[in-house]
């Protein structure tokens, strides 16, 4: 096979019997996860340079598909020992997502920042409320036990 180990050993897909197996739950979170990210970083950049004409109409399912990645990211990725840690850095991230618009002072970027944080902030948004919700079932759990 042409494939280098690294390849191999980085994205786990195995060829048996002619038959391509999938990634485990965990990596596909993991993608989810740069996907989404990648998404709202270039859809940030692009409507901060005002370009949204750029994206070829899609503005409208970009965010749309950024919260379908951010619920996959929350159901899959977050474990139970990441979940303060998460929690934290959502809440962090949304209130700053809540005042990016004073991020447009700052000179030629500023349009960049908020498109970025905004991006990111829809993307992260259902990944923190699909944590939140399960750590309170965990709590609620423990205290009928």
């Amino acid at each position: 096979m042409f494939y280098t180990k690294s390849f191999y050993t980085r994205f786990q897909f195995r060829l048996e019997g002619g038959v391509i197996l999938m990634a485990s739950k965990e990596q596909w979170g993991s993608y989810a996860f740069l996907i989404g990210a990648a998404i709202a970083i270039i859809a940030g950049l692009l409507s901060g340079a005002g370009q949204t004409g750029a994206l070829g109409g899609t503005e409208v399912w970009i965010p749309l598909v950024l919260v379908i990645l951010g619920v996959i990211v929350g159901i899959m990725n977050i474990k139970d020992k990441e979940v303060d840690k998460f929690l934290i850095a959502s809440i962090a991230l949304l209130v700053l997502a809540g005042t990016a618009g004073g991020l447009q002072v700052v000179p030629t970027l500023g349009d960049y920042f908020v498109g970025i944080v905004q991006n990111i902030a829809i993307f992260v948004a259902p990944a923190a409320l699909i944590v939140a919700l399960k750590s309170i079932k965990n709590l609620a759990a423990e205290q009928a036990m």
